[in-house]
């Protein structure tokens, strides 16, 4: 069988904690659809992490999370403005345009980061009636390359919104990992920073199938419970979902699994980047490592390690860790990519 252990955080089992805080929620019966002494808890350490005024909804998957989350502040005519790799974009089947009915603007990054110079160009449509309306930029933290956004940009990204009317979306499907690296808490990269609405991932970070939806501003969530249902994501059982979230947020779990999964990506890059032709070609600053290799290598390893070809072209590939990467696991890895570049040297 093909190994998973490099393809990606999505790949990794379920932590024990949350296996076991899940176990205890499957103790007798509760009331459904989020009714439970388990929500409520959890409800209550969201506002612990992000702040007393935030308002949260637990959905299951990271594109439900960023669908919803946009349909509940934007109007069909208007428009989200991500970068050019961000999942938004790329990797959610037209899931935003077939829910929201908008449009998505995309602007051109380097190693995935935005700025206000690649933004402001998309609000030159601005009032003019033949144009989709800016509403939301959406950046994501961290981004598609694994690299950071830190605080100063965040809030200069926050700041350029709120002086053109628009409003900051963070897509945070590892936003535990850039935390973590950045030694900040959660609502100091979010809330205290400009952000106004999050989608807060689990599942990358040691969950079974839970994410969620953080609004900075009650004001903000008035219609986010109606689309929740409205978009199939009202669970029943919505305890196991937030028993999830209980375990994750309680004891800097998700603090210990990201610095875990991201001191292996470092390990990974230190070893891997002393082999003949492995280039590291981006800043290692979560659990993502992007690397150009020889192409005839990439058949030979994924024999045995499952991992993604990221550029085909200039065979740029993705090796991701998680929270149960071993660095036993690195150190094999380590070894077969030196018995490949033998076998194969150019």
């Amino acid at each position: 069988m093909t190994k998973c252990h490099f393809v990606s955080d999505n790949a990794a089992g379920v932590h024990p904690e949350v296996m076991a805080m899940m176990a205890k929620a499957s103790r007798g019966h509760a009331i459904a659809y989020g009714n439970d002494p388990f929500t409520k808890q959890a409800l209550q350490l969201f506002k612990q992490h992000f702040g007393t005024q935030t308002e949260t909804f637990f959905v299951l998957t990271g594109t439900a999370a960023n669908v919803i989350a946009l349909q509940s502040v934007m109007a069909s005519f208007e428009a989200v403005i991500c970068a050019d790799c961000a999942h938004l974009h790329r990797d959610e089947c037209g899931a935003p345009e077939k829910f929201l009915g908008s449009k998505v603007l995309v602007a051109k990054t380097h190693q995935g980061k935005l700025s206000v110079e690649t933004v402001a160009p998309l609000l030159r449509g601005m009032d003019i009636v033949h144009r989709a309306q800016p509403k939301v930029l959406s950046i994501t933290q961290c981004t598609e390359w694994g690299t950071i956004y830190t605080s100063e940009e965040i809030q200069t990204l926050a700041d350029f919104c709120h002086e053109h009317g628009l409003l900051l979306h963070m897509d945070g499907a590892r936003l535990s990992n850039a935390a973590a690296r950045l030694n900040l808490s959660l609502k100091e990269i979010t809330g205290d920073v400009g952000v106004d609405l999050l989608s807060f991932g689990g599942t990358k970070n040691g969950l079974l199938a839970a994410e969620a939806i953080v609004f900075f501003d009650p004001e903000l969530a008035k219609n986010a419970p109606f689309y929740r249902k409205q978009g199939m994501h009202l669970v029943s059982k919505m305890r196991f979902v937030s028993a999830q979230f209980l375990a994750l947020l309680s004891d800097d779990l998700w603090r210990r699994n990201a610095q875990h999964a991201n001191g292996m990506a470092a390990l990974l890059a230190e070893r891997l980047g002393n082999i003949a032709q492995v280039e590291i070609i981006a800043p290692v600053e979560t659990n993502g490592v992007f690397a150009r290799i020889p192409s005839p290598w990439v058949p030979r390893l994924q024999q045995h390690y499952a991992f993604a070809v990221w550029d085909p072209a200039s065979t740029v590939v993705r090796w991701m860790t998680s929270f149960d990467t071993t660095a036993e696991e690195v150190r094999n890895f380590e070894r077969k990519i030196q018995d490949v570049s033998e076998e194969n040297p150019r």
